[in-house]
């Protein structure tokens, strides 16, 4: 088991009370972090020095790697096989979205729900920081939770009822969640560039960000600001992809959606952000609305088969719909 110690900058060769400053000030705080970074974002901390940052990193993650933090750059494919058994998942609340995503949201990747309005983004979200907590035979990880409020859907209240409908103390529940309200889109960055100092303080193993492109898709409107919006919004989706990976957590993020004009049959429905959010989520479930249930189906996935599940929202957050209710599932 690694040691506070072991996890500091300064045990790092290369690291002096200089650059160990310099870095706290840009949100790098242990060498956990410090792997979790890219070489530009480093670079910009100590002075642009591109070769000095990537040798830090490359450095940081060797070490990690030979704690048994990370793994090993080479492995086998048992090797990997074999991990991939023990990775752990925090339930939705609703057996029938489990069962859609494997058993539940994956730790060490991110998944993204997306949908109109009233789809029942903000509802999971609220679910999930309730589960977290619940003890592994009930569906969660012991764990607290961070929650990014981007539009300001965080409801404390929703928490406390969620937990009290599922035999939880509310009180114990609230305490354990963290919530951070983001601006815009630069303040939105600034908090996540902390996610992983918040992981190491609190023992937390979710990260919700509600809602991810939110603040990008108002600030940079038009043709003209698209290239800088999807570069912002690249190196934000790659921050949280890091923090999944390194620190082992559950990332969730939601997504507004839009409607694409040159659609002519089937649903127009498209996520925003485009090809960047598309390819650094792990997992996308699109959810809309059916009469008084809500659908998701499993847009994208490395493994798992095209599928849908019901599934409503009742005083305990996400649950399954009632017995006399359908059921949708269909393998690929």
């Amino acid at each position: 088991m690694t040691t506070d110690e072991e996890m500091e900058l300064d045990s790092l060769e290369g690291v002096g009370p200089v650059t160990k400053q310099k870095l706290h000030e840009a949100g790098i705080y242990s060498i956990m972090d410090l792997a979790a970074r890219g070489v530009g974002e480093v670079a910009d901390s100590i002075n642009g020095d591109t070769a000095k940052a990537s040798e830090l990193i490359n450095k940081a993650r060797t070490k990690l790697s030979d704690l048994g933090v990370l793994a090993k750059d080479f492995v086998s494919a048992r090797e990997l096989f074999q991990k991939r058994q023990s990775i752990e998942r925090v339930s939705t609340g609703s057996k029938n979205l489990d069962t859609l995503l494997g058993g539940g949201v994956e730790t060490g990747a991110v998944t993204e729900f997306y949908g109109e309005f009233g789809s029942g983004k903000s509802q999971i979200c609220h679910t999930l920081a309730v589960m977290v907590q619940e003890s592994k035979e009930k569906g969660g990880l012991s764990a607290g939770a961070l929650y990014v409020d981007t539009e300001g859907t965080f409801r404390p209240e929703r928490i406390a009822e969620i937990a009290e409908a599922r035999g939880t103390d509310p009180g114990k529940v609230l305490d354990n969640i963290i919530v951070a309200k983001a601006y815009n889109s630069a303040h939105q960055e600034l908090i996540v560039r902390e996610v992983g100092r918040q992981i190491e303080r609190t023992k937390l193993k979710l990260v919700v960000v509600d809602s991810a492109v939110a603040h990008y898709r108002a600030e940079f409107l038009g043709r003209g600001t698209l290239a800088e919006r999807q570069q912002r919004l690249n190196r934000f989706m790659h921050m949280l992809v890091r923090d999944a990976e390194v620190y082992g957590v559950v990332v969730v993020v939601t997504n507004q959606v839009q409607s694409s004009p040159d659609f002519f049959f089937g649903d127009p429905t498209r996520a925003t952000g485009g090809h960047v959010v598309a390819h650094t989520s792990t997992y996308r479930l699109y959810l809309r609305k059916a009469s008084k249930s809500r659908i998701a189906r499993m847009v994208d996935s490395p493994y798992h088969p095209e599928g849908e599940a019901v599934f409503v929202i009742n005083s305990k957050g996400v649950d399954d719909p009632s017995e006399d209710s359908p059921r949708k599932r269909s393998g690929s």
